[in-house]
């Protein structure tokens, strides 16, 4: 009986480890995927620069559509659409433009924030030395029905993609057209 119970536990321990090494393994997502063309995907990033006071806000909205949409100002309304404090002296500081780009390019742009580790999950909850920060990135992202949220800041969490999310943020703000 107790040959039989050893041979058992060592078929599973064989298959579980078989399983686990072809990539199979139940909680593992590959974050570095290849990102299709669809107008599904988009990424959403706020950012503030706390230098000043108020602080100057800018969201980035991109779809896979290549709808473009930059708001900026120092007002609430800029990072949030719900926002109800219509008495703040700051209320009306909120522009908006909306453009398009090629939806090739928005692909483009997906699969470079991909790259640097957007969707990888393993780089939350992981923080910078440093004690303070003066700009702050929020960025939420729907990319080949991967989700991503991170309330944290970006400049603490991971830095490199942070840069990479200013980069799209430079691009679409006071573009060249």
């Amino acid at each position: 009986m107790r040959k039989g119970i050893l041979t058992i536990a060592a078929s599973f321990t064989i298959a579980l480890t078989a399983f686990v090494l072809n990539g199979c393994g139940p909680f593992w997502v590959d974050p570095y995927i290849a990102v299709k063309e669809s107008p599904l995907n988009w990424v959403e990033i706020h950012y503030y620069n706390m230098n000043k006071t108020p602080y100057r806000r800018i969201s980035v909205l991109l779809m896979g559509t290549g709808h473009v949409e930059v708001k900026k100002g120092t007002s609430d309304r800029v990072s949030n659409d719900f926002a109800k404090h219509a008495d703040d002296s700051e209320w009306e500081n909120f522009r908006t433009q909306r453009m398009m780009t090629d939806p090739k390019h928005a692909q483009d742009i997906f699969q470079n924030l991909v790259n640097y580790g957007l969707l990888d999950r393993e780089k939350n909850f992981r923080r910078s030395d440093k004690d303070s920060f003066d700009r702050f990135m929020a960025v939420k992202a729907n990319i080949s029905n991967y989700t991503y949220s991170q309330p944290e800041n970006i400049y603490e969490v991971d830095p490199d993609l942070a840069e990479q999310l200013y980069d799209v943020i430079r691009e679409f703000d006071n573009p060249n057209l």
